[in-house]
């Protein structure tokens, strides 16, 4: 999912939606959290979008696969985790995100709590760092669309991930 806008359009899933081609436009987006922090992965040089960005686990929804055995596999496949290394597995809400061509992706977003604070990348990943959610600024180099998720998936982070200010209160 390559997007150039700085804020791509979201939306919940509708109607719409439903010609989504599943394990073409549909995906699990992964958020590791270990004691309070997040990690972020560092996107490989060797794939053909996104390279050097830094973003979640995430990969496609295979035909046929729960969106929840799915975002299971990637934590194995990406990082070594293994569903025992798992505190918690939490469901957040599907997103709906158009990328730069308009095509709308039906976002599955997880977050995993691990008790392993080694992880064990693949080849889709040159590295990868353990963060507070809220020092997200430094990770300028992010996948537009890592902030969405991580609103989704970690609520009680601080309240506006990319900088912006949050709306005021009315």
């Amino acid at each position: 999912m390559s997007i150039e806008n700085p804020l791509p359009d979201v939306t919940a899933p509708s109607a719409e939606t439903s010609g989504l081609i599943p394990g073409h436009t549909t995906v699990v987006a992964v958020v590791i959290e270990w004691r309070g922090k997040i990690a972020l992965f560092k996107r490989s040089q060797h794939l053909h979008h996104d390279r050097g960005l830094w973003h979640c686990i995430t990969g496609y929804l295979e035909p046929g696969v729960t969106p929840k055995q799915q975002a299971l596999d990637e934590l194995l496949e990406e990082t070594g985790i293994h569903p025992t290394n798992l505190l918690d597995l939490r469901a957040g809400p599907d997103l709906v995100i158009s990328d730069d061509d308009g095509q709308p992706w039906l976002v599955h977003t997880f977050t995993a709590v691990t008790s392993k604070r080694r992880l064990h990348i693949d080849w889709e990943h040159d590295s990868y760092r353990w963060t507070a959610p809220g020092k997200m600024k430094r990770f300028a180099n992010r996948v537009a669309w890592l902030d969405l998720v991580l609103q989704a998936t970690l609520p009680h982070s601080e309240p506006s991930i990319s900088g912006r200010e949050p709306p005021p209160e009315s």
